[in-house]
């Protein structure tokens, strides 16, 4: 098999996994054990000198099994065949996407420090970036998808903290509007703002696309973030997050969830393993379906705007940036119904087939009103600017057949009353 280069779909049934190991199993079992028998003590010494670091790996070993807070047969395949879609060195599973953000601004983020990071991104985010960094002397920068670099240079040269910069946080494209910003770009600010003694990283939050629709390493970013829970679980059935990037910073990235203890479980790595089987085949329906749905809205006169990188202009930066880092438009859509929370509400409460949840990249497609739910927490003022107005609906598509989803729309639709003044010719 070394002979031919497999695309990721076609390793995530055995990459990793030993069937000889298992009794001939097929499939991976659930290791559902909390620690691990040594075959001597020498071994046990070795095994912990790597994990804590007190030595460096000889030529082909391996950290051996010691106890599923440190390492688990389940949680070290799912991180091998997750890194596969990035082409990343190494791979650290989190108990939940927001485990995972907490644990790399933590680790790599100290009092004094600058964070730059980009607007809007997730509520969880915004909250740990304004409410808890806050409180341990990190400074930060939020800066707006319109904004040039030449902008946020001068945003961070007028915080007197340029020498400080630590990090740039990406969100992208951004949860819940679809705007998108450039990582290229971003990138070459962090390496003009790294020294040989610190190193600007570059984190992004790649839930939006997934594992397949855009791989943020090859654009320049040191670290990819994921809410696991979505594409990557994908069934609505499990809580987890992931952090992929080179050898040298997932080392801290995993002592550092080692201590915090906030791995999942052997069998919500297992869940994790099954749901890798079919990744490609259902972001591939669900971006189709997408397609669909933002095409049907942009021409209903009770929609002013729809957000899908499926419909962004050609000649537009959004355009131009898209095209040169995204493979697909996603499967999000989020847009601006006619009228205000009043009409949003009666559309929502109107849908038969997609169902009123939060969360998103699921089979399932389910609407969500961000200002209400998931963005509640972000500052109005701030919403304002990042448009989560009272009109702002945001849709997860799901793999249904799009002529259903068309028909849940439009019955929706046609059951909110608007005002004729308002209404979109």
């Amino acid at each position: 098999m070394k002979d031919h280069n497999f695309n990721p779909e076609s390793l995530m049934m055995t990459y990793g996994y030993k069937p000889e190991l298992s009794e001939g199993a097929i499939k991976c079992p659930i290791f559902q054990t909390s620690t691990f028998v040594f075959k001597t003590a020498e071994e046990g010494k070795a095994f912990f000198e790597l994990a804590y670091g007190l030595r460096e790996k000889s030529e082909k070993e391996e950290l051996g099994l010691i106890y599923s807070r440190i390492n688990n047969p389940n949680l070290e395949i799912l991180e091998n065949r997750l890194c596969l879609w990035d082409k990343a060195d190494d791979c650290a599973v989190f108990e939940s996407g927001m485990s995972a953000i907490s644990t790399v601004l933590l680790e790599f983020l100290k009092p004094g420090d600058l964070l730059v990071y980009s607007n809007p991104v997730y509520g969880g985010t915004d909250h740990f970036i304004h409410h808890f960094l806050d409180k341990i002397g990190v400074d930060t920068i939020g800066v707006m998808p319109n904004q040039s670099m030449e902008e946020v240079e001068e945003m961070i040269k007028a915080s007197g903290k340029a020498d400080k910069l630590a990090m740039i946080y990406l969100e992208t494209p951004a949860n819940p509007t679809n705007d998108i910003v450039d990582i290229e770009k971003f990138s070459q600010i962090a390496a003009k703002y790294s020294t040989e003694e610190r190193k600007t990283l570059v984190a992004v939050d790649n839930t939006y696309m997934g594992p397949l629709w855009q791989h943020p390493l090859q654009c320049g970013a040191d670290l990819v973030l994921y809410s696991a829970t979505k594409y990557i679980g994908g069934h609505s059935d499990l809580i987890a997050g992931a952090v992929l990037g080179n050898a040298e910073l997932m080392v801290r990235v995993k002592t550092l969830r080692t201590f915090l203890g906030n791995m999942v479980s052997p069998h919500t790595a297992w869940l994790m393993l099954r749901s890798l089987e079919t990744l490609k085949v259902r972001m591939d329906q669900q971006t189709q379906n997408a397609q669909v749905v933002a095409d049907y809205l942009n021409k209903h006169p009770k929609v002013e705007n729809v957000y899908y990188l499926g419909l962004l202009e050609e000649g537009t930066k959004a355009h131009t940036i898209y095209k040169k880092q995204c493979s697909a438009p996603g499967a999000m859509v989020s847009f601006d119904i006619v009228g205000g929370e009043k009409e949003a509400f009666m559309f929502l409460n109107d849908l038969k087939l997609m169902k009123l949840a939060v969360s998103l990249g699921s089979t399932e497609s389910l609407s969500e009103h961000p200002k209400t739910m998931t963005h509640a927490g972000v500052d109005e003022a701030q919403r304002q600017q990042m448009n989560i107005t009272d009109q702002l609906v945001r849709l997860s598509i799901g793999v249904e057949s799009a002529k259903d989803l068309i028909w849940d729309l439009e019955q929706a639709l046609e059951k909110v009353e608007v005002d004729s003044a308002l209404e979109v010719i």
